[in-house]
């Protein structure tokens, strides 16, 4: 396992959120301002130096549940609110997009430029906000200081501890089904024609060599595919073309977008039942989470009226419907995050602690809808 995905991960989900969000703002005609509101705000806590700080540090990535947490939270950083129903499709989209991203990079490596098309995409929303962009261009700089040294051995590393965090993600979307690159049983259709990966070759020669590196035979096969010639490198750097076109937006084109689970994958990890065994790792990670979430700066509606919400489904019926059929097992016990033991050592922990109530009991408040954080716990 890579020590280095978690920023990866948490970029590229991330930057799809901004892609979904934006789509629906749009679709719901929200009022430009509040839209903008919304955008600016999750992107401000997204790039937070305290949050950042912590996230690009060497360490295992977060189970599926922590992470999900996180962007629980970032999803309400703003005056903007989803309802349960509303942010499991919501997390279905992002991270679908977001495995089939790394599927189709034809190079580990290229893994970075995907993250670059979502990066380049996040600056275009910010582009009127000179103090937003900054933010978001300091992590540039990081991302390029720290990721484009390393070896193909440690993308490849990368790539598997990624792939091995969706392994058991099957959830069918529309958009994927309808342009066929995923079947019916949620899993993505690999191409076999299209340009290899840069620094290779069409397949279908054999060259034989002898000791003195003189070629002494070619064998031609049939590759099984339709491959055509690898196009140039995308730039790694702040600005340049990235060629491959990964990571781009597939809802600037207005399409109306569902997921469904798929009847196969029944072992998903979105939607298997849980272990009940308690896990002795599990309050160090939380402990850990609250840490990182201690840097998130969260907005909040200076009174209900400026709130708003907003619905990923059609319709607020099939929004409801979606809720009620809400497996059973996602119900979990929360555990309690000892984090006050040192407050003067852990003032961020300290401050959390103090807005959700040591006993995990959060004041309950009508704009607050999907934001209480040991709540969503889901019993780790």
């Amino acid at each position: 396992m890579s020590s280095r995905t978690l920023p990866l991960l948490f970029i590229n989900l991330g930057g799809e959120m901004l892609y979904i969000l934006d789509q629906r703002l749009r679709a719901q005609n929200i009022p430009v301002d509040k839209a903008k509101k919304v955008m600016n705000d999750i992107i401000t806590t997204m790039f937070n130096k305290k949050f950042l700080e912590e996230l690009f540090k060497p360490q295992e990535l977060y189970s599926k549940k922590a992470l999900r947490t996180v962007f629980d939270r970032l999803a309400h950083a703003s005056i903007m609110r989803l309802n349960q129903a509303s942010m499991d499709k919501l997390y279905d989209l992002m991270t679908m997009a977001f495995k089939y991203q790394v599927l189709l990079c034809p190079r580990p490596k290229d893994i970075l430029l995907v993250s670059f098309n979502h990066m380049d995409a996040i600056k275009d929303f910010v582009r009127d906000t000179p103090s937003i962009l900054n933010q978001v261009d300091e992590t540039y700089r990081q991302l390029i200081e720290i990721y484009t040294p390393l070896s193909a051995g440690e993308f490849q590393l990368i790539r598997q501890t990624l792939l091995i965090f969706f392994q058991d993600m099957h959830i069918r979307v529309s958009i994927f089904l309808k342009d066929k690159v995923q079947n019916s049983n949620g899993r993505f259709v690999l191409p076999t024609s299209g340009p290899v990966p840069c620094g290779t070759q069409v397949p279908g020669l054999i060259r034989q060599f002898s000791c003195t590196g003189e070629e002494l035979k070619r064998l031609q096969f049939c590759n099984g595919g339709n491959y055509s010639s690898a196009l140039r490198e995308g730039s790694f750097e702040m600005f340049g073309e990235r060629v491959i076109k990964l990571g781009t937006n597939m809802y600037s084109v207005s399409r109306p977008v569902e997921t469904h689970m798929s009847g196969t994958s029944k072992n998903s990890a979105q939607h298997t039942k849980v272990n009940t065994a308690p896990n002795p790792l599990a309050k160090e990670e939380l402990n850990l989470l609250a840490k990182l979430m201690g840097g998130m700066e969260m907005q909040r509606p200076a009174n209900a009226d400026s709130g708003f919400r907003v619905n990923l489904f059609s319709t607020d019926e099939e929004e409801e419907q979606a809720l009620i059929s809400r497996p059973q097992e996602f119900s979990y016990d929360v555990i309690n995050i000892q984090a006050t033991k040192d407050k003067q050592a852990n003032a961020e922990l300290a401050k959390i602690m103090g807005e959700f109530g040591a006993t995990g009991d959060a004041a309950p408040s009508a704009s607050s809808k999907g934001d209480d954080l040991l709540a969503m716990m889901d019993g780790l």
